[in-house]
């Protein structure tokens, strides 16, 4: 019998498992669909629809580079235990590597991982295998013409992955192995500081606007004139500015000069301008909302 895309849609839509999957559980069944959703779930892979609706909030971010283009990438998992466990690293190691040959979540998301399957489609299979939700969630790029983006991984629990992932790109003709160096120093600082934006006009308009008016309302508090509430405003977004943007950041690590003090300093010593062309910074989790379950919950649960 003949598979057609909408037999596999239908198998896919009733199993949560990924399309290669469905293809081969409806040849091996001969076209039958409910035949195939129970070779899916003999083999463990249609476990994972049962497990998709789960809040899947924990997991790694991993790095990777290759000198002049570098990635991070966020897996999520339900717990931290399998966070750890030494098969869902693996992956995760191999899907920042894969990251590097595209541009886009959306592309590393459709790129081959390994034995035809998907990034989606392998680690929906491997969802049946461990036994609770995964997903590949986001990945950033920085390139350079020329220079460094270079990688850290704050309390990384393995090689290139952890909690918090930070890349900075360095826009230079200078010493490679100097500015991969200074690269490093920054993305520590990035990850402990956590800037909004690499420059006071990068920054969102919203934030600025939002802190704005945040600003503007302390200050009416205080009873003043509103000229003299407006000169306040300003002067405290200076200091907002001077500390939520990167290049006016005082770098953690002298306590003394700013980021763009140090870019300068440290062209001179190389004999090259060096231009901070970008920074990213991804941790674990931000931004997805946590469900919480009592114990006696999340243990009956698990016979659902």
């Amino acid at each position: 019998m003949a598979i057609t895309a909408a037999m596999v849609k239908e198998l896919r839509d009733a199993t949560s498992a990924g399309m290669m999957d469905c293809k081969k559980a409806l040849n091996e069944t001969g076209g039958d669909l409910e035949a195939a959703a129970d070779w899916l779930r003999k083999k463990g892979i249609a476990k994972a629809g049962k497990k998709a609706g789960r809040v899947a909030a924990e997991g790694l971010v991993a790095a990777a580079s290759n000198g002049t283009k570098g990635v991070v990438v966020e897996v999520n998992s339900e717990t931290d235990f399998v966070a750890r466990n030494d098969i869902f690293q693996e992956t995760v190691a191999k899907i920042a590597q894969t990251g590097l040959s595209t541009s886009s979540t959306e592309e590393l998301a459709a790129a081959e991982l390994e034995g035809g399957k998907s990034v989606t489609d392998y680690l929906t299979e491997l969802v049946g295998k461990i036994g609770e939700n995964m997903s590949f969630r986001r990945m950033e790029a920085l390139e350079v013409g020329s220079g460094v983006v270079a990688s850290y991984i704050h309390n990384a629990v393995a090689t290139d992955m952890g909690k918090i992932g930070v890349l900075v790109a360095l826009e230079s003709t200078g010493d490679t192995a100097k500015l991969e160096e200074l690269a490093k120093k920054i993305a520590m600082h990035v990850a402990a500081t956590a800037p909004l934006a690499n420059t006071v006009a990068d920054l969102d308009d919203a934030i600025v606007s939002k802190e704005r008016e945040m600003l503007k309302a302390e200050a009416l508090e205080s009873g003043k004139p509103e000229a003299i509430v407006d000169k306040m405003v300003e002067g405290r977004m200076q200091k907002f500015f001077k500390e939520s943007v990167l290049a006016t950041q005082i770098f953690v690590m002298d306590g003394e000069r700013s980021i763009s003090k140090v870019l300068e300093d440290e062209g001179k010593a190389l004999g090259a301008d060096i231009t901070l062309a970008g920074f990213v910074r991804m941790a674990v989790g931000e931004g997805i909302e946590k469900k919480e379950e009592n114990f006696a919950e999340e243990v009956a649960s698990l016979n659902k």
